[in-house]
């Protein structure tokens, strides 16, 4: 997992220290049991739920459920995992395992619920969620939550008896269970060591009824689940691409949820924002001409208008981003501002590559993922035309998202010449390290370039704890702004839904990323 600027990694450089004090806190709680029960009695008279998506999921494979749109689809509501992370308080709270402890320096053991199916009538056991984390973590199928929460670390996973699991890791690795909170169970099916499944068999509230391809993926309620049944008998997610028609949808009775709108969508009073952790950014390749050269990178840092671009596309949805992190995360540095927007700077740091025998002239593409957030094509046209007017050759390429992630996740598209990819990352776990260890090191997954130094500078931070924590990584986001130049952040977003009167439901901070369907209720 490797960039063209890279450097022999640290062996461990993904098994991190502890997250936040809240994630902390709950490490070595113990779950309780909860009785398989019938649907919600909210139930009674509900019927579809009707969700409108911005855009199609190109999988629904558990192990890339980290993966925005397939986590909106999966997470929770087909596959669950051993333990759920509250995104309100950060704890962690028993799923799949009901309790959890260290038992040795790299050892840990949890304790599985029981008397639990997966929708085909087999049985969870301790022998399948091994082979469910044996096949994510250390198999070789590229699953995406391998990269962006394991990294090249492998564990090893035994099953004690049918409800005792040991998970035994390279180091000691203290917030093994909130990595693990990251791994959707589903039940082992033939072939699904050597090839990613599109359509999981797992143990949640809905099953999977049918996915007609470009139209529409139909859930059933498990009536068979171990926990509290959902209130809505039938899901449908569909997906259009304009917000304005996935607002419209709602107000015309033909869905009760519309996800990832923005104000100028037409919602009206159904309209509902929820924090959002979420920061827009576009991500340089630094080993290709003319983004090869810092100047040329600090220009387009200069060149773009945030306060612009918050203020007029993103208007009461957004404010300029100075940093991968928001505030509340661990590492947040908050001595650092958003990058002033200074043609004159941007046009002399320009200018005196190009005297230093930079190839200014080269193309510069600024790729983008059709519906990843609201007027994304207006925003790298604005983009497009920022970079032009600084002197340097911009086109903005819109592609879909399956096209996009080869941008996006190594090895990436590397014959296109130098690339800006505008990413929207969010990080769900509350710690520096879930960014920089996939969008910073040398060999994060959707790092393009990185240094020896800056590698010495993420891992030092790893093994610190507490304030000096920290400290640490809010120096490293410093250190990255003035000697590496990643990225140019542009805004960090707040979130935005209609949601039909005949719904009760309270989006939250993972909204974005998972749709909790038993959190979704008929008003009353």
């Amino acid at each position: 997992m490797l960039s063209s600027s890279t450097t022999t990694p640290g062996p461990f450089r993904h098994f991190r220290t502890p997250l936040s004090l809240a994630a902390a806190s709950a490490l070595l709680l113990s779950g309780c049991s909860v009785a398989n029960s019938e649907p919600n009695a909210a139930a009674e008279g509900a019927g579809t739920l009707r969700i409108a998506l911005a855009i199609e999921p190109t999988t629904l494979e558990a192990c890339d459920s980290t993966l925005s749109s397939t986590g909106m689809v999966v997470r929770s509501n087909i596959t669950e995992p051993l333990i759920e992370r509250n995104p309100t308080s950060g704890d962690l709270e028993p799923l799949l395992a009901t309790g959890w402890e260290a038992t040795g320096e790299k050892e840990w053991t949890f304790t599985l619920r029981e008397d639990v199916t997966f929708h085909d009538g087999t049985a969870f056991n301790a022998e399948a969620a091994a082979a469910a984390i044996d096949r994510a973590v250390n198999g070789h199928l590229g699953c995406d939550v391998e990269g962006q929460v394991f990294g090249d670390a492998d564990v090893v996973v035994d099953a004690v008896d049918d409800t005792t699991l040991t998970v035994t890791t390279e180091q000691p690795d203290p917030v093994l269970p909130l990595r693990l909170s990251f791994i959707e169970i589903g039940a082992p099916a033939e072939g699904s060591e050597d090839a990613k499944v599109r359509e999981p068999v797992g143990t949640g509230p809905y099953s999977i009824q049918s996915w007609d391809a470009g139209i529409k993926i139909s859930l059933a309620r498990n009536d068979s689940y171990w926990g509290e049944g959902p209130a809505y008998p039938a899901v449908d997610y569909q997906w259009r691409a304009e917000g304005t028609v996935r607002a419209a949808m709602v107000a015309g009775g033909e869905a009760d949820i519309a996800t990832g709108i923005s104000s100028a969508d037409g919602a009206g009073d159904l309209a509902v924002a929820y924090p959002n952790n979420e920061t827009v950014a576009l991500r340089f390749s630094g080993d290709i001409a003319p983004l090869d050269d810092i100047r040329i990178r600090q220009a387009i840092n200069y060149a773009i208008d945030r306060d612009g671009i918050t203020g007029s596309l993103y208007v009461d949805e957004s404010e300029p981003a100075e940093q991968i992190v928001p505030p509340g995360v661990v590492g947040f540095n908050e001595s650092l501002e958003p990058w002033e927007s200074d043609v004159d700077k941007a046009k002399e740091l320009v200018a005196a590559a190009k005297a230093d025998g930079v190839d200014t002239d080269a193309k510069i593409t600024i790729v983008a993922r059709n519906g990843q957030f609201p007027k994304i094509s207006q925003l790298t046209e604005v983009l497009q035309e920022q970079l032009a007017q600084v002197g340097l050759n911009a086109e903005a390429k819109v592609v879909e998202t399956s096209v996009g992630l080869q941008y996006q996740v190594e090895p990436f598209i590397r014959d296109e010449g130098a690339i800006a990819m505008l990413i929207q990352h969010g990080n769900q776990a509350g710690d520096a390290s879930f960014s920089v260890d996939s969008y910073m090191a040398s060999d994060g997954s959707m790092s393009m370039f990185g240094t020896p130094e800056f590698d010495a500078i993420l891992d030092d931070a790893a093994t610190k704890t507490g304030d000096e924590r920290q400290k640490a990584y809010a120096d490293a986001f410093e250190y990255e702004r003035e000697n590496l130049v990643q990225f140019a952040f542009i805004a960090r977003m707040t979130g935005l839904m209609s949601k039909s009167p005949k719904v009760d439901y309270t989006p939250n901070s993972s909204t974005n990323d998972e749709l909790r369907l038993s959190e979704i209720r008929p008003a009353q």
